[in-house]
């Protein structure tokens, strides 16, 4: 296999005067593929997420990049914050200049990069996002999806090979949602590593190719399909299961769908599976 683009070796954290939040944990980001990262509140899931981005260092253990130990000195974190971009579920949080042009042009004006570099990278961000019209507008008077768009247009401008985003679609009303997932999808599309920290388990079944779930005892990480249809697991979790696994284990009980048929996953591909079986019946 090949070596993972960010890994944490053996890796424990506690905060001061606190119990460890994650002790003696292997995890692996693979590149070029979604992941989702799920867990009940207080499993570690932002405590994980700010150590791949090098916000936090672990009390014992190592972050790799490339398979390579991070040194957090300034080459070393330059050389992590390059490769992996965190952002944060508030938007709020994380924006701060006056315009959406000055905020999501602040990262790459710290790489010291010429301001040609810098004004292509900020229009390529915007145009990503789907937010170039709103380059010049106020950041105060943005919406807040407009807000969450920014601020990963933000990260997005550092060009990292990982994208780690804490609960993006939380706060957007459906369509909101649809257009952010849709932006991702091109994001990965281009090359970009996506990793999610969700509690929607039916949005990780439906957008990840893997899922990594944090229990008190660990985290276990596999194939979304395979892993968020472990009932013992999902409890350990935290996490009820998925709309699209139990809706597969009805079909499968009454005949309806094959063990090796893709199990509907969406209420749309719920609607086309019947629509073809009705069809099949039809003809026979």
């Amino acid at each position: 296999m090949s070596e993972p683009l960010v890994a944490l070796r053996a890796a424990s954290y506690a905060y001061e005067e606190g119990p460890e939040v994650l002790s003696g944990l292997d995890f692996d980001v693979a590149e070029g593929r979604a992941l989702a990262l799920l867990g009940r509140n207080g499993s570690g899931k932002t405590t994980l997420m700010r150590l791949l981005s090098g916000g936090l260092r672990p009390r014992e253990g190592e972050l790799t990049l490339g398979g390579v130990p991070v040194t957090y000195d300034r080459k070393g974190l330059t050389r992590l914050r390059t490769t992996v971009q965190l952002v944060v579920q508030d938007p709020d949080d994380q924006l701060f200049a006056a315009s959406v042009g000055q905020d999501v042009s602040f990262g790459p004006l710290n790489l010291g990069l010429p301001d040609a570099e810098v004004r292509a990278r900020v229009a390529e961000s915007l145009a990503a996002l789907d937010i170039a019209a709103l380059a010049d507008r106020p950041t105060h008077l943005l919406s807040y999806g407009q807000r969450k768009r920014t601020a990963i247009a933000g990260a997005v401008a550092m060009r990292p090979r990982v994208l780690i985003l804490d609960e993006p679609t939380a706060g957007l009303d459906p369509d909101g949602q649809e257009r952010l997932l849709a932006t991702l999808g091109r994001l990965r599309d281009a090359g970009t590593t996506v990793v999610m920290a969700t509690h929607d388990v039916d949005l990780a079944l439906r957008w990840a190719d893997d899922a990594a779930l944090l229990t008190p005892s660990g985290v276990r990480t596999g194939p979304a399909g395979v892993t968020l249809a472990d009932r013992d697991l999902l409890v350990r979790a935290g996490l009820n299961l998925p709309w699209g696994v139990a809706v597969a284990e009805l079909l499968r009980a009454r005949g309806l769908l094959a063990e090796t048929d893709e199990r509907p996953r969406t209420p749309e591909e719920l609607a086309a599976f019947t629509a073809r079986a009705g069809e099949g019946s039809s003809a026979a």
